[in-house]
């Protein structure tokens, strides 16, 4: 539940406190670099939770596989075979597979956060997170360019694209750098922060809200029955997008990997 306004009336409905929820005072190492608030928990636990669930899932894999091992691998296999070696092909895609599933999967647990009880936010509903992911894929997009395509293949593809008049180079090639190497991991970045954060805003405002008419009026009001009914619905949508929010990450990031590697246009 998120915070309300230190001088709320009693008895009023009060907005919560958008800077108290996103950006919470630090209970350990305050002032140091290695302060931990609230959302630096929620992302330890979120990857702690990830490393403990590859573990007890693959650490002895059968042939006949339980059912945390046949969850996991048919999450494996839906990147693996219909994102990463459906654009890439299995031979380059066999070099990126792991990094493209651990963005997947990393993006989704820290998605996922945002509708876990006791955890009620996203670790990816503020900017940092977010951006340490698309500067990852930036870089993964870089370095597969340099190396299948070769650094001149790659910049040529990138800034000079065919078939134009050399004299428009003038006005395209930074337009095709702006595009290419600032507003490619920007978007990734805010694509996912906002989707995210709006979404926290919307269940954080509904429950609130329910708490309002439900605790405050001590009754089941028609509006309290309504805005629990809002919160429920928006915490669906929230599981969705979690998971969509991760596969249009990864699916992302496999295709500024294709147009890297690619000899040609």
């Amino acid at each position: 539940m998120a915070p309300m306004a230190a001088d709320c009336p009693p008895g009023e409905y009060c907005a919560p406190v958008v800077q108290e929820e996103f950006f919470p005072a630090a209970f350990l190492f305050e002032g140091t670099p290695f302060a931990i608030n609230r959302i630096i928990m929620v992302r330890l636990i979120a990857v702690a939770v990830l490393m403990i669930v590859f573990y007890l899932a693959l650490r002895r894999p059968k042939l006949v596989p339980g059912k945390l091992q046949s969850l996991i691998e048919m999450g494996v296999g839906f990147i693996r075979d219909g994102v990463v070696y459906e654009m890439l092909g299995e031979k380059i895609g066999k070099k990126y597979l792991p990094y493209i599933l651990a963005v997947f999967f990393g993006v989704l647990f820290m998605n996922i956060t945002g509708v876990i009880p006791l955890l009620n936010i996203s670790a990816n509903g503020i900017i940092g997170m977010p951006l340490v992911f698309a500067v990852a894929t930036y870089i993964a997009f870089i370095y597969a360019g340099f190396r299948e395509a070769g650094g001149a293949t790659f910049l040529r593809n990138a800034l000079f694209p065919p078939g134009v008049p050399w004299p428009l180079y003038i006005l395209l090639t930074p337009i095709e750098f702006i595009n290419t190497f600032i507003v490619r991991p920007a978007s990734l970045a805010l694509r996912l922060f906002l989707n995210l954060m709006v979404g926290h805003l919307l269940l954080v405002l509904a429950f609130s809200a329910t708490a309002f008419f439900v605790g405050l009026m001590n009754a089941w009001s028609a509006m309290g029955v309504l805005t629990f009914a809002g919160g429920f619905f928006m915490t669906l949508i929230e599981v969705l997008v979690a998971v969509l929010q991760a596969y249009v990450f990864a699916l992302l990031t496999t295709s500024y990997i294709q147009l890297s590697v690619a000899k040609s246009h």
